[in-house]
């Protein structure tokens, strides 16, 4: 069975999309920021350094603090509360794989995908129009090949659905974790589930499907997230024109070190 990156959108990893985001998506407030939430976030996100390190929750935010390439005071400051609350991917943010074997990948370059279940928000025609261009991103710069199939299992299973949902680790309502997906395997490996209690949407409103996707598949396909800001793998949601996205340097360097390069004669 296929690991999880436990978000950013993630052994199981821990559970829960990159710098700025669009207008209609506000960061959810917490009250006060209750030193549970904190701690919550840092163990759905950091997990490594809560199994394999002895750390205060000071040291922890300052690590935090280090990947999102904030002041780093351990405290939470203006800027790092910003963080917290902002809209993003479900799969941690340091995976355990990251500091041990390096990430999975699929053996194969031939891969399939079944959509599952729709959104009501968009007509299934731009479902499907998203999921496939979502999935043309990686196969652009890559020897990889996408199939979609719609009888038999699937590598890549796509869902929406709310709350909990199955696979043990629950959606939490709107805003805060939009999606999560499963590393490549056998089983959920590469499956990839959006949040149904988001408004998804095919342009710069609410969160657009598309931008979402593309992330989840990263996981999907073996990325954990980056700390490059503008980077299609870094974990806060951020909106970009689908119409002129292009898969960024550090996205397609970590994808062609686990594929290699799209041949000249594909």
């Amino acid at each position: 069975m296929g690991t999880m990156h436990y978000l950013l959108l993630c052994a199981v990893i821990f559970l829960p999309e990159t710098p700025a985001f669009p207008l209609q998506v506000r960061p959810q407030p917490w009250s006060s920021l209750d030193p549970e939430k904190v701690k919550g976030y840092l163990d759905k996100f950091f997990p490594t350094f809560t199994k394999a390190q002895n750390l205060s929750i000071e040291e922890r935010i300052k690590k935090m603090q280090k990947f999102f390439h904030l002041t780093v005071t351990g405290k939470l400051d203006t800027e790092t509360e910003k963080i917290l609350t902002m809209p993003r991917c479900g799969m941690p943010d340091v995976s355990e794989y990251e500091t041990s074997s390096g990430p999975p990948k699929w053996e194969k370059t031939q891969l399939t995908y079944k959509i599952l279940s729709y959104t009501p928000d968009l007509p299934r025609r731009k479902v499907d129009d998203a999921i496939r261009r979502a999935l043309m991103v990686w196969s652009d710069v890559t020897p990889l090949r996408f199939r979609r199939v719609y009888l038999r299992q699937a590598d890549i299973e796509i869902i929406f659905a709310s709350g909990e949902h199955g696979d043990g680790y629950p959606f939490d309502g709107k805003g805060g974790t939009l999606a999560h997906a499963f590393d490549p395997g056998q089983g959920r490996g590469g499956d990839a589930h959006f949040d149904e209690d988001e408004k998804w949407s095919e342009i710069d409103q609410d969160v657009n499907l598309f931008l979402v996707a593309a992330h989840e598949f990263g996981h999907s396909l073996g990325l954990g997230h980056s700390d490059v800001q503008g980077a299609l793998m870094y974990p806060i949601y951020s909106y970009q024109n689908p119409e002129t996205f292009r898969l960024p340097a550090d996205d397609r360097r970590r994808i062609q070190s686990l594929y290699g390069k799209k041949s000249s004669n594909s």
